[in-house]
């Protein structure tokens, strides 16, 4: 959505929007890794409602996407990064997402 990425804070908006009155659609990669953190949907909508975008956006060569990384802890104390795009102003879909925990596992 656009050449240009948005702001940290203007994306969270947007991503709260797409979460009260839009869409949000998990890809299957996203649904596949979120099963694999033994997660479901609840637990990842609480990352998206109240996380935070800490990096900048990153442009995807392939699609022209901006991605954006939601970070914060699941209801069960996992800290979790779910990246995701937006393919219109209300709809977000969502790329994949790990644990920290997992991540400095696989290192």
């Amino acid at each position: 959505m656009g050449s240009k990425p948005l702001a940290k804070q203007e994306a969270l908006r947007l991503l709260h929007h797409c979460l009260e009155e839009g869409i949000v659609r998990p890809g299957k990669h996203f649904r596949e890794e979120l099963a694999g953190e033994d997660l479901d949907m609840e637990d990842a909508g609480k990352v998206l409602q109240g996380g935070a975008i800490y990096d900048a956006p990153e442009h995807d060569v392939k699609t022209g996407d901006w991605k954006y990384k939601v970070e914060g802890y699941e209801p069960g104390g996992k800290w979790i990064v779910i990246v995701f795009t937006f393919h219109a102003w209300n709809n977000a879909f969502l790329i994949t997402t790990w644990s920290v925990e997992a991540r400095r596992r696989r290192s």
